[in-house]
């Protein structure tokens, strides 16, 4: 079992409530000038959630499952950064109040732009919330580091996921991590440069049909663990020959030009410490518990 510093990693509860779907109420133009009206960020959208496609959907950014802020008047002021910042992929939540109270559900990972930490809900529970509810998630993750393995840093990323990535010890400190998909490094686009990945996402272009299809990019879903090739994230998001940085799948793909799946950053080093290896379940649906209404309990 891997070695962390898990029993001095804070734990803090932070609250937040849904957050509204956003739009700028007019046309947006696809990559290939083509105007377009869909839905896109925020919302508790009932029929997406972990697990599902990330591509074919009637809409550009779409966060799966309850779009989550701790003040939907200020997203890009307190209390919502430190919100961003400590929420990580894993996370326990729980509705506090209205008629789901109890509900259980699991952060999946943060997006950048709509500030909006996203958390995963039964369907069931989701039908029945409101706007108005408040939400505690169990934040903790930030800080967590391998012992025996100082050169991969961790970020966004709860202890108890972690445990369940199925990660194998291959020895010269080096780490086999299984994920779904290889993303090569020029498919990276908008959120390149960041300061630092503690919050937000960046996004896998995807306007290639040919390196779509190529890398099987189309086949992507909301919680998929992937990798990165040749992008060090351990401070701010660069391209670096030989980093590996691994990810999870946050929302859907976009039409904008630069734009795609969004990706939260989990793992990173800037030598190829991380060995990727394909494997079709490596999604966060397939190792914790997603969530459960209070009827379940």
């Amino acid at each position: 079992m891997l070695k962390t510093n898990e029993d001095r990693v804070v734990e803090f509860l932070l609250q937040c409530q849904p957050g509204p779907p956003r739009s700028k109420a007019t046309w947006r133009v696809d990559h290939d000038g083509n105007p377009y009206i869909l839905p896109g960020i925020g919302g508790i959208t009932v029929n997406i959630e972990a697990g599902d496609p990330a591509f074919g959907w009637a809409g550009d950014h779409v966060e799966p499952g309850v779009s989550c802020t701790a003040d939907t008047r200020k997203p890009f002021e307190h209390p919502n950064v430190s919100f961003q910042l400590y929420a990580c992929a894993g996370n326990k939540a729980e509705v506090i109040s209205g008629r789901m109270k109890g509900a259980a559900g699991c952060v999946i990972g943060h997006h950048g732009g709509s500030e909006h930490v996203i958390i995963d809900f039964p369907r069931e529970a989701k039908k029945k919330m409101s706007y108005d509810d408040k939400i505690i998630v169990h934040a903790k993750g930030q800080g967590l580091a391998l012992t025996d393995y100082p050169d991969i840093m961790l970020y966004n990323l709860d202890p108890r996921l972690l445990k369940e990535m199925k990660i194998e010890e291959l020895g010269n400190g080096k780490l086999k991590v299984p994920v779904t998909t290889l993303i090569p490094a020029q498919c990276m686009g908008s959120g390149v440069g960041a300061a630092h990945v503690a919050k937000g996402d960046y996004d896998i272009m995807t306007s290639d049909p040919e390196t779509v299809e190529k890398y099987k990019l189309d086949e992507l879903r909301f919680g998929d663990f992937v990798v990165l090739m040749d992008h060090d994230n351990r401070y701010g998001r660069a391209f670096r020959q030989g980093a590996v940085s691994i990810g999870i799948i946050v929302h859907s793909d976009c039409r904008g030009a630069g734009h795609g799946p969004g990706v939260t950053t989990l793992m990173t080093c800037k030598t190829p410490l991380i060995e990727p290896v394909i494997d079709p379940q490596a999604n966060i649906t397939n190792l914790l518990e997603m969530g459960s209404t209070p009827e379940d309990d």
